[in-house]
């Protein structure tokens, strides 16, 4: 499905993201998450969610800085930034920005989920970098480069609302609760804060997706089909890489 609109009404384009974004396939039912969430993955499912995950969440970095490089004006580096720097390390200060947060090397988020990489006995070196990421997954990681990290501001603006409307429909809920039930049931160690503070932040970034949606919309040169365009793609790379970790999963029941 390619939503079409050049509509310059607000309502109109409203109805249009609702269709084509928020309703996408991998928004509404994400096999893969659902089925974790029982809470049955065996530990080579879990080492291998992890491995891929952890190369999504270590390239993002690199396209986090590319926002940053193609930001359109100061308001959307310094949003940009604080993602950015947060994913590095820099703690979220009492106001809610991270200016005037504290750096330290363990709140980077790629460490944080190193930590939990190695209760599953996945080194360093087996994690995080490009060369461990199957085709599914590295395709999302170069559709944020291409999309998320757009130097056209509908663009990005479109992959941006996706990714955010895509994290806040419940995906880590899912994940928490299948690791929840593993740590309950096998692994009394597995530390789980990773997840559960990432799940917490895109809480708080859900409340104001609609108001960045509007922001964009009104801005004189913002195009709604290149808008659309973008988030449909970054949605369908989304897809992609939970569909690949399916997959895997799937080769695994059909070997055995």
């Amino acid at each position: 499905m390619k939503a079409v609109t050049t509509t310059k009404d607000l309502t109109e384009f409203e109805r249009a993201v609702a269709k084509s974004i928020n309703r996408h396939p991998i928004v509404c039912n994400n096999e893969y998450t659902k089925w974790f969430a029982r809470g049955e993955a065996t530990l080579e499912e879990l080492r291998d969610f992890t491995v891929q995950f952890s190369v999504f969440s270590h390239l993002f970095i690199e396209a986090q800085l590319r926002k940053c490089i193609n930001a359109p004006d100061l308001q959307s580096y310094r949003a940009g930034k604080e993602i950015l720097l947060n994913e590095l390390g820099v703690t979220f200060a009492p106001s809610g920005s991270i200016e005037g947060g504290t750096f330290r090397f363990t709140a980077g988020h790629f460490e944080w989920l190193a930590h939990f990489a190695a209760t599953l006995d996945l080194g360093w070196g087996e994690i995080g970098k490009r060369r461990f990421g199957r085709a599914s997954t590295l395709a999302f990681c170069d559709a944020l480069m291409f999309w998320y990290s757009s130097e056209d501001e509908s663009t990005a603006a479109g992959a941006s609302y996706a990714i955010e409307h895509w994290a806040a429909a419940g995906f880590w809920k899912e994940l928490i609760a299948g690791l929840r039930a593993i740590k309950k049931s096998r692994m009394p160690g597995l530390p789980l804060g990773f997840w559960t503070w990432h799940d917490a932040l895109e809480e708080n970034h859900a409340a104001h997706t609609s108001d960045e949606l509007r922001e964009a919309f009104a801005k004189p040169s913002f195009s709604a089909q290149r808008f659309l365009e973008a988030g449909e793609a970054m949605l369908d790379g989304v897809a992609g890489f939970w569909d690949g970790l399916n997959s895997a999963r799937d080769a695994t029941l059909i070997a055995s």
